[in-house]
């Protein structure tokens, strides 16, 4: 998303719509949350395709962000993008960039396509284990040339993890340079492939020591006309929020003003979260306006109170407000939402007497896509080792 637009205060709907096209990959990535890289049983024909955006125009979307998988190994998807951009909706996308050069971004803006953001998760040895195929680093600021040289606002996007924690000012002083719009960060989630990789997964703690550096780097970034605008899993409030965040956290978004929608035609709040738990409906089976106005999955955010809220968010001063962060990541580690480890207020408070918290893998993921395991949290003294 834009992260120039405003936050929406009309009633509910699916302003933002994120759209993964197919699961196919041409990557392979080792924290990918979906674990792309076959195409899904039963993915949308175009013109199931066609008959999406009418109903998302219809519901008033303002955006649709395509993924995959990779959203142009689709074979008719310059074609959906037509579709959407034709119905007045802002087209855009996130991709690995492997294959965007200069004449798929030709003719990616031919078909309405408004922004492109490419996926840079750390200098050129990192990136490219994380993503398990070399070269892929290259191709990733290539594609961003390529974006940004025929007139697309070029965009990236980062996951920060322990692989790549200390290179955050080095992906900075890479990024920057290259006329980026917009920059988002978050941390790698705990799901898919990178439920099985718990040793790359950030601790709650080192929220101490990333967004002051992401703050920092924000400064920088503005001066250039770029705008570092945290993912919904980076947070919350502490004197950093206002540098990070381009609006205030209020609260999960799913099912409230974004959508997930999932190459099959399965619907969610949130294309983050784990699909068992949150499809609420199947675009083939039911039409969209029936599944987000009715079904629970998709109006849990709109229906919640504090009342869900547990452990440390549950007794937290800005609950009313905050409703216990990123759902789709407390989920996923804990096994139910409410209770969100990653929060700067709640590491600088807890650092304040002396203590921490750290994940521990207690149960494995079973190897599905957005599927994930389970963790325990462990407070214990803020002098304990790694």
């Amino acid at each position: 998303m834009d992260p120039r637009l405003t936050l929406p205060t009309e009633s509910p709907k699916p302003l933002y719509v994120v759209w993964e096209l197919t699961l196919k990959c041409d990557l392979a990535c080792r924290h990918c949350g979906s674990r792309a890289g076959k195409a899904r049983e039963g993915e949308l024909s175009l013109d199931e395709c066609r008959n999406v955006v009418h109903q998302l125009a219809d519901m008033g979307t303002r955006e649709i962000a395509f993924i995959g998988g990779e959203a142009y190994l689709y074979p008719d998807w310059l074609k959906v993008v037509a579709a959407a951009s034709a119905a007045g909706i802002r087209c855009t996308m996130t991709t690995g960039g492997r294959a965007i050069d200069a004449s798929m971004a030709k003719a990616a803006k031919a078909a309405g396509m408004h922004a492109i953001s490419v996926s840079v998760d750390g200098m050129e040895a990192t990136h490219d284990r994380l993503r398990a195929v070399p070269g892929s680093w290259r191709s990733a600021l290539q594609s961003i040339d390529h974006i940004r040289d025929v007139g697309m606002e070029p965009y990236a996007n980062t996951q920060f993890n322990q692989l790549n924690l200390q290179e955050i000012e080095e992906i900075g002083d890479t990024l920057l340079p290259r006329g980026l719009r917009a920059w988002q960060v978050q941390i790698t989630g705990p799901m898919g492939r990178a439920a099985d990789r718990p040793e790359w997964l950030l601790q709650p703690f080192q929220m101490l020591e990333l967004v002051p550096r992401l703050a920092a780097l924000s400064e920088r970034a503005e001066a250039v006309g770029c705008a570092i605008s945290a993912s919904n899993n980076l947070g919350y409030y502490g004197p950093y929020e206002g540098r990070i965040r381009t609006f205030p956290w209020r609260g999960c978004a799913a099912g409230v003003w974004t959508l997930g929608i999932e190459a099959d035609g399965s619907v969610k709040g949130c294309p983050s979260l784990p699909s068992a738990p949150y499809v609420g409906g199947n675009l083939k089976k039911q039409s969209l306006r029936e599944i987000w106005e009715t079904t629970a999955p998709l109006r849990f955010s709109r229906d919640r109170d504090i009342g869900e809220l547990w452990g440390f968010c549950k007794g937290c001063y800005y609950a009313p407000v905050c409703k216990g962060g990123c759902s789709w990541t407390a989920h996923t580690l804990l096994g139910k939402r409410g209770n969100m480890p990653y929060c700067y207020h709640r590491a600088e408070t807890l650092a304040a007497a002396g203590r921490r918290e750290r994940l521990q893998k207690v149960q494995a993921a079973p190897g599905l896509p957005f599927d994930f395991g389970r963790f325990e949290l462990i407070e214990e003294d803020s002098d304990a080792s790694l």
